[in-house]
């Protein structure tokens, strides 16, 4: 799927990026004009603003968030037990498949530590008064007192992982705070499709399949009206909270982007380096097509076939590491994706007044691991499957609502280390097979 719409005019991303300006914009003038003192209630023609944007306006972006959670429990089921099953052929490759899915678990994990990193150390999600920071939390959740208590009581680590396991799989399934549970079934599922014949699970796998297909073009159509709900939440966020909710926005956009930035240049060159022999000039001049298709698209899947043709033509990986490494990297191996979560969900956290313990954040680590791995390869496809990750930890999602209208941009450049890392995966396997690389 491409970002672009397939009508003639602007873009998707051109459209949303609209769609935040014109919101916020409106949103800020109405609050500036109008507004009272923080602490006093509203009154006049501020009070018809407020009342405009409760009743009418914040429906509607909250119709647009309730059509992107839809999808969550469908594609993170079918999306993980597919991965999961399919290893079985993975690991009939030896040493090929096992060195791949090491690449992708290490590559994958430091890039949501190095998220965590950041947020932790200048603490975007902080940056607002008391007062306001209320404001937010009574805004977007009503129910976030009680489940920001409910993770501050968190359990320890022995009944942590006891609640892993569900004991009603349909239950973990209806309840957004329980999904780990439906991803450890998933995965236990998945594990014994491995060992099981093929004729026996093949109409599940067929099911699920048709089933995550379904779900991506349903987020296709989502995705068209991502201008029109982003503009109604920013509206409505601004309306009510003015410049404040803009700084925060700004500040967990820098934070974003810097760290997929920082991954890029220095995790991915160095990776190049140090695994693949190639200068970071070398490395760059070969892959600008590549890089350029990756953020034009925001899509690891719509990338691919110029992720294959750049391992094989510009650097001389055989079409055999190519054709393997390529398409298991573009729905497993996610570490811009990773690096986005785990931004996310702390910054978020930190906006609803969670104190995350190391045990929590570690728990971050695990679970954005796994939901890059069943994020669908699509642009917006991460957000469903960050609600889960939200919820785990006490976080209401309906604060996504904060950071949706910069989401776009910063879609376009995670995909940048999600595709460069398959990329030199590919290059360190070629050169451990005694491929000489074209310099």
């Amino acid at each position: 799927m491409e970002s672009a719409s397939p009508s003639k005019g602007l873009s998707l991303p051109t459209k949303i990026l609209l769609g935040l300006v014109l919101g916020a914009t409106v949103g800020v003038t109405l609050n500036v004009l109008y507004a009272p003192p923080l602490g006093q209630p509203a009154a006049g023609t501020y009070a018809s603003v407020v009342a405009f944007a409760d009743g009418a306006v914040k429906p509607l972006g909250d119709l647009f968030l309730s059509l992107l959670f839809m999808v969550v429990v469908p594609v993170v089921f079918s999306s993980l037990f597919l991965g999961v099953a399919g290893l079985g052929s993975v690991g009939k490759l030896g040493s090929l498949g096992g060195r791949t899915l090491g690449w992708f678990l290490v590559t994958t994990t430091a890039a949501v530590l190095l998220g965590l990193l950041l947020v932790n150390w200048f603490e975007p999600g902080r940056a607002v008064t008391a007062e306001v920071a209320a404001q937010i939390k009574a805004q977007y959740a009503g129910d976030a007192s009680k489940r920001i208590s409910q993770s501050q009581q968190a359990a320890g680590w022995v009944q942590m992982l006891v609640d892993i396991v569900p004991r009603n799989v349909v239950a973990a399934a209806a309840d957004n705070s329980k999904v780990l549970g439906l991803i450890f079934f998933a995965l236990v599922l998945g594990a014994a499709a491995i060992r099981a014949p093929r004729e026996k699970t093949k109409p599940l796998c067929d099911l699920c399949e048709a089933l995550y297909d379904l779900c991506v073009r349903v987020l296709a159509w989502v995705m068209q009206l991502a201008p029109y709900g982003v503009a109604c939440l920013i509206f409505h966020a601004t309306a009510k909270l003015g410049l404040d909710v803009l700084k925060l926005v700004s500040l967990y956009f820098a934070t974003a982007m810097g760290g997929l930035i920082v991954y890029q240049l220095v995790a991915i060159t160095f990776l190049a380096k140090a695994c693949a022999g190639l200068s970071p000039g070398r490395f760059y001049r070969g892959c600008r097509t590549l890089i350029v298709t990756a953020f034009s698209t925001s899509s690891s899947n719509a990338t691919l076939p110029t992720t294959i043709r750049t391992a094989t033509d510009e650097f001389g990986v055989p079409k055999e590491i190519a054709g393997f490494v390529m398409p298991l990297g573009a729905t497993m191996n996610m570490n811009g994706t990773a690096l986005f979560e785990g931004v996310s969900v702390l910054f978020l956290a930190q906006v609803a007044g969670v104190d995350l313990s190391l045990g929590q954040q570690a728990l971050v680590v695990g679970m954005a691991v796994l939901t890059a791995i069943g994020a669908a390869g699509v642009p917006g496809g991460s957000i469903p499957l960050l609600a889960i990750v939200l919820t785990q930890v006490g976080v209401p999602a309906e604060f996504l609502a904060l950071i949706l209208g910069v989401d776009r941009l910063v879609d376009m450049t995670r995909t940048i280390p999600n595709v460069t890392s398959d990329l030199v995966c590919s290059l360190w396997l070629a050169r451990r097979e005694g491929v000489t690389l074209r310099a």
